[in-house]
């Protein structure tokens, strides 16, 4: 079955054959636009033209066959570029300098998906999350998203005097989200539910850093992201529209958070909360998840 990871996966196979879009059109005898059309997600191939593409990249790897096009991006890519040899040459302008301690499949993974859906999360967000120091209180903290010139998305904080930076890599469903304040040497993860296909207007997850307290203390909690803005494109216009935006004071005043968001954050989880038919560990299921974005259908092509 076709689902939203097709566009990552034919991007990862035009790579490992060194073919052309315009090459595939011409071997599969479609129209260009067709090909375009599955790279950008708005179409994904009928059977029969599923079946010639199955085909011509059996042409390079014998082993490929329909099934593999149902497995995910990250096993794909282990299959048909299973170790350097059969690797394409690498950019060097495409370095991302994680290669060293994050599997290469998976960097490949993350800048196929950039490429293809990284403007659907560049942007300016305002966080939404329960207050470490305020308890029973929410924060909001602000964000820009911003893709850079090793292909991968940018990740930058600011919360009271802190500036956290880092990257983003999206790996199927999931946003894999770490920065650091350079200042104080904390670190922030998060895991952010994605939204497929289309322009995302809100993300939640969880997020794991410290508290500001003397010698720190790991903390958990949901968080949520909502869209405030568009990037104007002008590096330093933007970072400009950034740091203004993160004067103030953060603390959400009483009262302004709508209660659904509430509840999505601030939630029982443990023993009691499990006996009563909640969760026992702190959960962010994506079935459940305030992730969105405008909502159409995948219509295949004709």
């Amino acid at each position: 079955m076709i689902d939203g990871s097709f566009p990552a996966k034919l991007t990862v196979v035009l790579k490992a054959c060194s073919i052309s879009r315009a090459r595939l059109a011409a071997d599969m005898g479609v129209d260009k636009s067709v090909v375009s059309r599955w790279m950008s997600g708005v179409n994904v191939p009928t059977d029969h033209n599923l079946s010639v593409l199955t085909k011509l990249v059996a042409a390079q790897f014998p082993d490929f066959s329909m099934h593999d096009w149902e497995t995910d991006v990250t096993a794909l890519t282990l299959k048909i570029l299973p170790d350097k040899k059969n690797a394409p040459a690498k950019n060097q302008s495409q370095s991302t300098g994680l290669e060293q301690w994050i599997p290469e499949s998976i960097v490949a993974e993350a800048l196929a998906t950039t490429q293809l859906r990284g403007a659907a999360f560049e942007g300016f967000w305002r966080s939404t999350r329960v207050a470490n120091e305020f308890p029973g209180r929410f924060m909001h903290d602000r964000i820009m998203i911003r893709r850079e010139t090793n292909g991968l998305l940018q990740f930058r904080m600011g919360v009271v005097e802190m500036r956290f930076i880092g990257w983003i890599l999206p790996i199927q469903t999931q946003l894999f989200t770490w920065a650091v304040d350079e200042g104080t040497g904390v670190f922030l993860f998060t895991i952010f539910n994605s939204v497929l296909r289309h322009r995302a207007e809100v993300l939640d997850g969880l997020s794991l850093t410290l508290t500001r307290e003397s010698g720190g203390t790991p903390v958990a909690a949901p968080a949520l992201i909502e869209r405030t803005g568009t990037l104007c494109g002008d590096r330093d216009a933007d970072d400009a529209a950034f740091e203004a935006s993160i004067r103030g004071s953060p603390l959400a005043p009483e009262g302004s958070i709508p209660q659904n968001v509430r509840d999505h954050l601030f939630r029982d989880v443990g023993p009691a909360a499990f006996a009563l038919g909640g969760d026992a560990l702190l959960r962010m299921a994506f079935a459940t998840s305030m992730s969105r974005g405008p909502e159409t259908g995948m219509p295949r092509d004709e």
